[in-house]
């Protein structure tokens, strides 16, 4: 079955409110088996949403809709549909029942537009709704099922959650269930794992295989359909394993979850502890790892040495290495490592992870924008320094440069813990 989203409301098009109905949606339907391929969006128009209504009827075995069922003029979706297929509007006596009530027990006047809220299209099934007033509407017309549901996210979730699936599993018959697992990687960029998985990609049919970046990190998500969970987790399994065969150095995780996530779970669990030496990314690296529900069990604690006169007051750091004639400098190698090592023995860490460098928006040191070292200082073993040049903006290089460090770190605690 494929489907249509249609978003209805002219704030939606100002962006004075942000469309989540249509995301919340787009999952429920897929975790159904049922694909979407197109979204609309279009205001409070009677032309307009009839010319939506009849486009989507020419791609789409489902017409779902939201937005428009309220009490006041320009809520027409129930009208511009009932028009559009030659059928009256009629009202829905519980829910009518429903409003009145309402308004008798809080003692006020009820207008003649709230009874548009109990209107439902002649011939359809109601969709009560738990939330609020208007009642929904599902439908189906000359092969064309429709659905009809309010815009305010309180309401529509429910509705749809509830008496909205109840009547898709009634329309679906035998249709497969849409299984999915996302696999999260770092380290690599999304075209260097799209190269490495190019075959599976241009081949995919059951289970399909697509990437998606974020800052630092690349999810994959591997999709198919199947009636019985043992089927789907058959297929799902088999294509992880070919994914992992060629890029599974760079896997942290077989669910959608931050970097920074694993990075603790790995700590904890071979019962070790990090702490952090931090310049040109500010206390990010410490905010990340402290963002994750028991870190403070894994987390021994951070400084951000901004200026060098902290660098030498906190950790020790030698004037002559950071400032001079001929010194070295705070963003360098040496003093990468020396950061690192340092706080790792002033905290009795498993680890120690530093990052200096030069986020922008000017160069300093004499070295340039996007040039960052950090390093990994490890208990009883050798402190590894690593060196990235990075693109973007300031924000962008402090967030990319952490991610990289997080993910050296992730290997780090994975190597000497044996796994």
């Amino acid at each position: 079955m494929k489907a249509e989203i249609i978003a209805v409301g002219t704030e939606l098009l100002l962006g004075q409110i942000v469309n989540t109905n249509a995301q919340y949606l787009s999952r429920g339907l897929a975790n159904l088996g049922i694909d979407v391929y197109f979204q609309t969006v279009v205001g409070d128009n009677a032309g307009r949403l009839r010319e939506a209504i009849v486009n989507a009827r020419k791609r789409a075995d489902l017409v779902l809709m939201t937005g428009g069922l309220g009490p006041t003029q320009d809520d027409l979706t129930k009208d511009v549909l009932a028009d559009y297929l030659g059928r009256r509007l009629v009202v829905h006596e519980p829910s009518m029942a429903k409003i009145e009530a309402l308004f008798a027990s809080r003692g006020a006047h009820m207008v003649e537009s709230n009874r548009r809220q109990a209107l439902m299209i002649e011939g359809a099934e109601p969709l009560g709704n738990e939330a609020g007033l208007a009642v929904g509407v599902a439908l189906e017309a000359d092969g064309t099922r429709y659905m009809l549901l309010p815009g305010p996210p309180r309401e529509m979730k429910p509705m749809f959650d509830g008496p909205g699936t109840e009547w898709l599993r009634s329309q679906m018959g035998a249709i497969a269930p849409l299984h999915s697992r996302v696999l999260m990687f770092a380290g690599i960029g999304e075209s260097n794992l799209e190269a490495a998985l190019i075959d599976l990609i241009d081949g995919q049919t059951d289970p399909t295989v697509a990437t998606y970046a974020k800052e630092g990190e690349v999810a994959v998500r591997i999709s198919t359909k199947a009636q019985t969970d043992a089927e789907a987790l058959g297929k799902l399994d088999r294509m992880t394993e070919a994914i992992k065969s060629r890029v599974g150095d760079h896997l942290y995780a077989t669910e959608e979850r931050p970097l920074e996530a694993a990075v603790i779970e790995l700590l904890r669990s071979s019962g070790r502890r990090v702490s952090s030496a931090e310049s040109l990314s500010g206390g990010l690296l410490a905010e990340l790892l402290t963002s994750v529900p028991g870190s403070s069990g894994a987390f021994a604690g951070g400084v951000v040495s901004y200026t060098n006169a902290t660098k030498h007051a906190l950790l020790g750091i030698p004037l002559a290495q950071l400032e001079g004639p001929g010194a070295p400098g705070a963003i360098s190698e040496s003093t990468a490592a020396m950061m690192a090592e340092r706080v790792r023995e002033r905290t009795d860490s498993d680890f120690g992870i530093s990052l200096t460098g030069v986020a922008g928006p000017e160069e300093a040191e004499g070295k340039p924008v996007g040039l960052v070292y950090f390093a990994i200082a490890r208990r009883g073993g050798e402190t590894v320094v690593h060196t990235a040049h990075m693109s973007g903006n300031r924000d962008m290089i402090r967030l990319r440069v952490v991610k990289a460090a997080l993910y050296r770190l992730w290997q780090a605690i994975k190597a000497d813990a044996g796994d």
